[in-house]
């Protein structure tokens, strides 16, 4: 296979093609940029439909085309350039259990992004985006998420009684202080968090079985802080059985 050395070569252009949300939404496919990004999609089993690397280097998965520095740094999206773009199918599913996270007018990509990679860490089955959420599948958004968007399943919700088990709209002004549930119950549930100054609309909340608050000075925090201390606080009773059943240093 020739090196691609010519930044006007049709592969590189649908890459920057991509760039675009509704181009990406056209094709359902994204890009994924860097070593450590692509390794995360071998670990999860995602093939890439098509890859790119600097010519040289051997990098990515058998197949990837060679393409000369100038030509790859012209279609990267990051300002160093990058050694080596996989090309991605988008993967969309149902809402599910048991432990979803759902998403409101949350606009920032690297917001959603780091979601992503909070929702991985804590074992939870799905983040599900409502309306007026960035693309998941930007670029800024798969780097936030450090590998995660090959590993969190994804949905898209238009009605929060699509989601699973019981809903938790997180609200700064709620009476009640989100607490780790018993060890023992084991039911499915939704996280709901909203944009960093809007929060929940009204009509979600109202939708919700619970509305709860962050211990602290909460209102100080982004949506993707919010979500990850929420997470944190939801999964606290398996972390702590865990930690105590490693053996202590005498």
């Amino acid at each position: 296979m020739s090196t691609i050395v010519s930044p006007h070569n049709a592969h590189l252009k649908s890459l920057r093609r991509l760039r675009r949300r509704r181009e990406r939404e056209l094709s359902g496919t994204f890009l994924a940029e860097g070593e450590d990004l692509i390794a995360a999609a071998q670990r999860a089993g995602r093939a890439p439909l098509e890859g790119y690397r600097l010519s040289g280097t051997g990098l990515g998965p058998a197949g990837f085309h060679d393409v000369a520095a100038p030509a790859l740094k012209a279609v990267s999206t990051l300002v160093s350039g990058t050694r080596v773009i996989g090309v991605y199918e988008q993967r969309w599913g149902a809402p599910a259990g048991p432990l979803c996270v759902y998403l409101h007018g949350v606009a920032d990509p690297g917001n959603v992004g780091t979601v992503l990679r909070a929702a991985h860490a804590f074992g939870a089955s799905c983040v599900a985006l409502g309306p007026g959420c960035a693309d998941p599948h930007s670029p800024k958004a798969v780097r936030a998420s450090m590998g995660a968007i090959f590993a969190v399943e994804l949905a898209r919700v238009s009605d929060v009684r699509e989601l699973p088990g019981e809903s938790i709209a997180l609200v700064p002004d709620a009476s009640e202080e989100l607490r780790a549930p018993p060890q023992a119950e084991a039911r499915a549930r939704t996280l709901l968090v909203g944009a960093e100054r809007e929060g929940l609309p009204a009509d979600v909340v109202a939708a919700c079985e619970r509305s709860v608050r962050l211990a602290g000075a909460a209102e100080s925090l982004n949506a993707a802080m919010a979500a990850t201390i929420a997470l944190y606080e939801l999964t606290r009773p398996v972390s702590e059985a865990s930690a105590s059943s490693r053996v202590r240093p005498t």
